[in-house]
């Protein structure tokens, strides 16, 4: 059986997130706020703590002051005894360039992974917004024999036209093809009429990851990205499944949001809104304790926070008109509310 405390999280937290400009003016995509009073990247964390995923980096690059101060204050208190939330800014350590690309921000980083000496290593991305139990992905890693697995969703096949990287696996989950965000999706055997769509989640041995991303460090002609080039070169390779989503957001329909532009990021903020929200992120009633187990995996969240005056949005016509803003805390209402978007000036 695979064990959570046998695996580390690389939390990849660098994007500068210019689509979501003006809210990325002063800070990285992960550290611009949501749902008033958090952050993007505090729902990824979120599902590290109460998967027991306890020991975590943090990738930071652009404009990372602001998400470094957040996760000291609100994220670091929280770690016990061999338990860490480690912000690691780009040490130059094997390499004199910034990170090329989500590979290449690992590999810059094998010397600090590789000293853990853990056996698996969960690769993450810190700007969307779902709420997944890691152990379970873990357990399907283990129990199938798996060298990487990839989290994916099964998304309809017309929606996932030209948005998404699509896998194609086999009745047993293995996977036998991958394609970046192709015209015609190939369906999966399992759901006919759906795709299986990656969701950039991904776990590997750490004993393959290693020479896999030095391999690719020395490939000129690389991108150095996990989906564009890792995958498809160690498919035919090695054994690499695929994990079927399981939503711990407990609603009919799957959820799992990219909020990489303004309208998606808008209209994550509003799911929020209502006495039944469609992502609710609110704790259980009673559940306060982020280390008790629980089988429903709320969020249970016990972030530090200050008190944060919302001032006025940067004078954009597209930031106008967003110009009033959730009350704090993610508190159900059954007003109407016009736009939960902070203000790009809050640090």
């Amino acid at each position: 059986m695979s064990d959570m405390r046998d695996a580390i999280g690389v939390l990849l937290a660098g994007g500068q997130g210019e689509r979501l400009w003006p809210l990325t003016r002063d800070r990285a995509k992960p550290a611009v706020p949501f749902g008033a009073l958090y952050r993007i990247i505090d729902i990824t964390l979120s599902n590290c703590v109460n998967s027991a995923l306890r020991r975590v980096f943090v990738l930071t690059q652009y404009k990372a002051l602001s998400l470094n101060r957040h996760i000291r204050a609100g994220w670091s208190p929280l770690a016990g005894l061999g338990e860490y939330i480690e912000v690691l800014p780009p040490q130059m350590r094997v390499s004199q360039q910034w990170y090329q690309g989500t590979a290449d921000a690992v590999y810059q980083n094998i010397y600090s992974i590789g000293s853990e000496r853990s056996k698996f290593v969960f690769i993450l991305s810190g700007d969307h917004i779902y709420k997944m139990n890691y152990s379970r992905m873990l357990q399907q890693h283990g129990d199938s024999g798996a060298e990487v697995t990839v989290a994916t969703i099964e998304i309809p096949a017309a929606q996932a036209a030209r948005q998404f990287g699509v896998l194609e696996t086999d009745k047993d989950w293995r996977i036998v093809g991958f394609e970046e965000k192709p015209a015609l999706p190939k369906e999966s055997p399992h759901h006919p009429g759906h795709c299986n769509a990656s969701m950039g989640i991904y776990i590997f041995n750490t004993q393959l990851m290693i020479p896999i991303l030095l391999a690719d460090s020395e490939d000129p002609k690389s991108h150095h990205d996990f989906g564009k080039d890792i995958l498809p070169r160690i498919i035919s390779k090695h054994r690499v499944f695929a994990y079927n989503f399981v939503d711990e957001n407990a609603k009919d329909a799957l959820y799992w949001r990219d909020v990489g532009t303004l309208d998606a990021y808008y209209e994550a903020n509003m799911d929020l809104v209502s006495v039944s929200p469609i992502f609710n992120g609110r704790c259980a009633p009673g559940s306060t304790n982020t280390r008790r187990r629980s089988s429903s995996l709320p969020i249970r969240i016990a972030w530090v926070w200050r008190s944060i005056p919302l001032l006025p949005a940067a004078p954009s016509s597209r930031a106008r008109a967003y110009r009033n803003r959730l009350s704090a805390m993610m508190c159900a209402s059954t007003a109407t509310v016009k736009s939960p978007i902070p203000s790009s000036t809050i640090m």
